[in-house]
């Protein structure tokens, strides 16, 4: 098996870390001498706004508004871990990254530099309102209503652009997954659509 790359995208909520913890494991059962490098965009932010420096503070409030942290950290924060982590015999999972079309054309030209070719997209696709239910009952510290309402708007206004430009774009192999069902369901239609069984 070649090194594969897959990027996983959907709603808060929707099940993205679990999938793409769930396809580690078979990555690691079916390919063993190929390591895995997991990117979950999230914890890199969570980490990031624990820090006391000016950027870090601005970054934290955007955070506890539940707003869309800008473009420019975004790719930094995926930029470093790409340079520091990133091998040539590696498959690579990102989770919560790209959420704007910038990003997406930014993450195209990282592709290029590491030849990483035909990255599988699983999006995993789910309703507002049950997005919504799914947070609010995970209590994180960073789901209350008002926050979760707010990366819901702005998940209509940037992410689903995204979502649209990688189902049109040849460069990616674009795959839509039911995500309002049980976490072995999705898991056993994400395996079969990249081609795992």
């Amino acid at each position: 098996m070649t090194p594969q790359t897959y990027i996983f995208i959907g709603r808060s909520g929707c099940g993205k870390g679990t999938q793409a913890d769930l396809l580690r494991k078979v990555l690691a059962e079916k390919s063993s001498e190929i390591p895995i490098t997991y990117m979950e965009t999230g914890k890199l932010f969570r980490d990031f706004v624990m820090g006391q420096s000016y950027s870090q503070r601005l970054s934290k409030a955007i955070n506890k508004e539940g707003g869309l942290q800008p473009e420019f950290l975004t790719i930094h924060l995926w930029s470093d871990f790409f340079v520091k982590n990133l091998t040539n015999n590696t498959h690579l999972i990102t989770d919560g990254t790209p959420r704007k079309i910038n990003e997406a054309k930014v993450l195209n030209t990282a592709f290029e530099f590491y030849k990483r070719e035909k990255p599988h997209v699983i999006f995993i696709n789910v309703s507002r309102a049950w997005s919504k239910e799914r947070m609010l009952a995970r209590e994180r510290e960073d789901d209350k209503e008002v926050d979760i309402e707010a990366r819901l708007d702005w998940y209509e206004t940037e992410v689903v652009p995204t979502i649209d430009y990688y189902r049109n774009n040849p460069l990616y192999i674009f795959h839509d997954v039911n995500g309002e069902r049980s976490i072995p369901e999705i898991h056993t239609d994400i395996v079969k659509m990249i081609g795992l069984v």
